[in-house]
């Protein structure tokens, strides 16, 4: 079980969104690469983060804001919005970016996905935002008639190294995790899923941890670890405490 914890970039700042509004943003951090840094420094072993600029413009707009964290940080980190061709793709890579999250692209072209898969061989990773089961796209602007279950299958052998299913309407907003649709949709697949959206405190990385939660690679946090209602000690103790069970 991983814990990603986020950094979504707006206009060069760290910020929180509710249920995906940019309007409703709130500035945790006019520096990226420091928080990233604090991450790091709090035991985090991976780090999530979203140009959400990016996502509306269809292009990376927080492009040296990533580059001052990926400069900051020894710590793995995968990078989403506004990625749509194989040229980004590469460029990112190349900037040392672990993995990429493909998510309107994924929906529109997903022979591009499969083409990345085959060129970036685990470094893929394609981003599912359901708002009410059906997928949204363009910085969940629209929403699409397909399922979250029907995207993922989309993929199966193509070569994804893992889901991030992100419940919009928990985001931001601390209700918890929809951990019941994200374990559904863990079982129609045998690609990894990560769940996002709505992680609220240490109630939630227990219920990660239960049995039935155990095809989940991980969740994402965002403003519960900035508002202080998850407290980084505690939760990577909690998964410390069930890998050792885990091996022992």
């Amino acid at each position: 079980m991983i814990i990603f914890p986020a950094i979504d970039l707006k206009d060069g700042q760290c910020v929180r969104l509710k249920l995906g509004e940019m309007s409703q943003a709130t500035v945790f951090n006019d520096n990226p690469a420091a928080q990233a840094r604090l991450f790091q420094e709090q035991g985090f072993e991976y780090l999530h983060i979203v140009d959400l600029n990016g996502a509306f413009a269809g292009k990376p707009v927080n492009g040296p804001a990533v580059e001052a964290i990926l400069a900051a940080i020894k710590i793995p980190v995968q990078l989403g919005g506004g990625i749509r061709d194989l040229a980004t793709i590469e460029t990112w890579l190349a900037k040392g970016i672990r993995r990429v999250i493909l998510g309107t692209v994924a929906v529109r072209d997903p022979n591009l996905v499969r083409d990345a898969c085959r060129k970036f061989p685990g470094r893929i990773a394609v981003g599912i935002d359901a708002r009410g089961g059906k997928v949204a796209v363009e910085g969940w602007a629209e929403t699409s008639e397909l399922s979250a279950i029907e995207m993922a299958q989309r993929f199966e052998g193509a070569g994804v190294a893992a889901i991030i299913y992100t419940d919009i309407d928990r985001d931001g907003v601390l209700k918890g995790l929809n951990l019941p649709a994200t374990a559904q949709l863990a079982s129609a697949t045998s690609i990894p899923v990560i769940a996002s959206g709505g992680l609220a405190g240490l109630d939630d990385i227990k219920a990660l941890l239960r049995a039935e939660n155990a095809k989940l690679e991980g969740a994402i946090a965002g403003r519960a670890l900035y508002d202080g209602r998850l407290v980084p000690a505690d939760a990577l103790a909690l998964i410390k405490a069930a890998r050792a069970a885990t091996l022992g």
